[in-house]
């Protein structure tokens, strides 16, 4: 039996073919899905923030791309994953919103997600093999490890598959 599993915001989850993985709402956030197109597992985070060593006191490690996407990792390779094989799509880190006090200080949140989920992989030797990311809107996602498909819906425009 086929089953589409939900990913929170701030969660990941890992499955085998033919279940789907799915998660709304990437607006800053960002969509991370590795795969193993031999075994046909895939994982799927929904990252909120690049880097939890700013924060100490957060034990959800599933919300921080250096943590999250490594972790999510594991879980794949405990699965019959391997390493070698994995590769990765990214979707989201959007410019939804910025904070900050100056112009000087203000932080974009989706381009930093972008930058520490990218670095994450590369540290991982994981190839980012498609990605749709960045812009003003925001995404869900939903991924097909039986055929490795990302299907990108956004409100209001035609659904990509990457």
């Amino acid at each position: 039996m086929k089953l589409s599993i939900k990913v929170g915001m701030a969660d990941f989850k890992v499955c085998k073919a033919p279940n789907t993985l799915k998660t709304l709402g990437l607006g800053s956030c960002v969509g991370v899905v590795l795969y193993d197109r031999v075994k046909h597992i895939g994982g799927m985070a929904h990252i909120m923030l690049p880097d939890s060593s700013r924060l100490k006191q957060d034990g959800n490690r599933m919300k921080f791309a250096d943590t999250a996407i490594p972790d999510m990792l594991d879980e794949m390779v405990k699965l019959g994953a391997l390493r070698m094989r994995i590769t990765a799509k990214i979707a989201g880190g959007a410019a939804m919103f910025s904070y900050g006090t100056a112009d000087t200080d203000i932080i974009h949140v989706g381009d930093k997600n972008l930058m520490a989920t990218r670095n994450v992989l590369e540290s991982l030797d994981i190839p980012i093999v498609a990605e749709d990311t960045g812009s003003n809107y925001g995404r869900t996602i939903v991924f097909n490890p039986e055929t490795g498909d990302l299907f990108v819906r956004t409100a209001g425009k035609t659904e990509v598959i990457i």
